[in-house]
């Protein structure tokens, strides 16, 4: 029976997969069954930032779990410590609440912005049409108008969206009694679209006339993919909250909210938990995966590797306008928005050898690691010219 066959028998089918079996991974690349190398740009939907299996990483794990795997949150670890004093050096927020997963570090700033604002008069949340914050039924009710949310109502109430990168409607629709704003500052399942400087600025504005807490979800633009290790350290303001995932644990379940002392009073002992929060084997794979990034200077890496997929995108923009309505993202993180369906392009560039994701139904979505070498880049582009060739032909008149 196959790999295929044997999952369609097990597994509950929420996910529509893709026709491909991986049986190794390693730094760009994974490996069929059969030995065929895949230039990875799906990147694990923006978890695997430094690569696949890399020994710095694999090293890391294999030495905390011959230490200890788990103990509880009742007991100070190191790994999570390590890790806490990194993410402080490099994001400026002085205290961490461990999760495991974006939905739950979405979850966890709910509960604690909920707190926040009843303690203060304030209990109404906000977000973004076509914004992402994960599948519970909390983060599904900052998600109005989305798909995801369909048979799933009633969610949660004093929550609505307005559209992204429209100041009047977000000034129209935050008040006194607004407790906090969740924001992708760029918006990775709606499209990869970038927040406009003056978008955030209005925010910001806001923020300082109505007082609520700006909630930053960086699952997906964390951790150096857009070239600063958080893209909202792209403005001079900083969010209240800051969500990551994802890249955080180097390939394993971990997530984070970032905050200031100020706020991390406001759960107190009890208020919220985690079993499995700041795992440390987890925790040592981020660590080593941060380390990584500094070391080999990954930040400036990100934004030259989106310079060129960024020109190259570009410069067949030019030569099929009516395929390629727009090149957009910042670093590792690029969507290539066609006028047309995307799964064609998508599955052109898996039969050549390039695994990248369609989102929002027409964009492609590259999210390719931070090690990528410029032959990888050559490589990537090249399919990816051949897949727009491809779909220019088939939709010609």
């Amino acid at each position: 029976m196959t790999l295929p066959e044997r999952d369609a028998q097990l597994i509950v089918p929420t996910y529509r997969r893709l026709p491909l079996s991986i049986a190794r991974a390693r730094g760009c690349s994974v490996f069929d069954a059969e030995g065929r190398e895949y230039l990875d740009f799906f990147g694990g939907l923006a978890v695997t930032i430094i690569g696949h299996c890399h020994p710095t990483v694999v090293d890391a794990i294999h030495a905390q779990a011959g230490s200890f795997a788990h103990v509880s949150n009742y007991f100070p670890q190191a790994p999570q410590l390590d890790l806490a004093e990194l993410l402080r050096e490099l994001s400026g927020y002085p205290r961490v609440f461990y999760c495991n997963s974006g939905t739950e570090a979405t979850e966890a700033a709910i509960k604690l912005s909920r707190k926040w604002g009843n303690a203060n008069g304030k209990h109404e949340f906000l977000a973004f049409r076509g914004g992402f914050h994960g599948r519970s039924t909390g983060a599904l009710a900052l998600m109005e108008g989305s798909a995801y949310r369909e048979g799933y109502e009633p969610l949660l109430p004093g929550c609505a969206a307005v559209p992204f990168n429209d100041i009047a409607s977000l000034e129209a629709a935050v008040s006194e009694h607004t407790a906090a704003v969740f924001i992708e500052m760029i918006q990775g399942e709606g499209g990869v679209l970038p927040a406009s400087d003056d978008f955030i600025d209005a925010l910001y504005r806001l923020r300082r006339t109505f007082g609520f807490l700006v909630v930053a979800d960086e699952v997906q633009t964390g951790m150096g993919r857009t070239g600063t290790f958080l893209a909202s350290q792209r403005w001079d303001e900083r969010p209240d909250l800051v969500l990551l995932a994802k890249g955080l644990g180097g390939g394993l379940p971990l997530g984070a909210v970032l905050m200031s002392e100020n706020m991390s009073q406001v759960f107190g002992v009890g208020g919220h938990g985690s079993t499995f929060g700041g795992n440390p084997v987890a925790c040592a794979a981020g660590i080593a995966t941060l380390r990584v990034i500094l070391r080999d200077g990954l930040l400036a890496r990100a934004t030259e590797i989106g310079n060129r997929l960024c020109a190259g995108l570009e410069s067949l923009h030019s030569r099929y306008p009516g395929v390629i309505v727009d090149v957009r993202g910042r670093g590792c993180m690029i969507g290539l928005e066609l006028g047309i369906e995307a799964g064609g392009v998508r599955d052109a560039c898996l039969a050549s050898g390039l695994l990248v994701n369609v989102t929002h139904s027409t964009v492609i979505r590259l999210l390719p690691p931070l090690i990528l070498r410029d032959e990888d880049i050559e490589r990537a582009l090249g399919i990816l010219t051949r897949a727009i060739e491809l779909a220019a032909r088939e939709t010609r008149p």
